[in-house]
């Protein structure tokens, strides 16, 4: 995995847990689920990315 994805996907996560915790500040249901799914994405692509670089060890 580049610095670069890793940057990117901790961007994407940090920006998650801010719209997650907006969310429940403000009772907007939709932009907290919102947060929980870009964290999941990020963890997602996290884990895609682990498995490219053990296959290419």
């Amino acid at each position: 995995m580049g610095a670069e994805d890793k940057i990117r996907n901790a961007a994407d996560k940090a920006v998650g847990k801010v719209k997650e915790a907006v969310g429940k500040v403000t009772d907007d249901d939709q932009l907290a689920a919102e947060g929980k799914t870009d964290q999941s994405k990020a963890d997602l692509k996290d884990a895609a990315e682990n498995v490219k670089d053990a296959f290419k060890k």
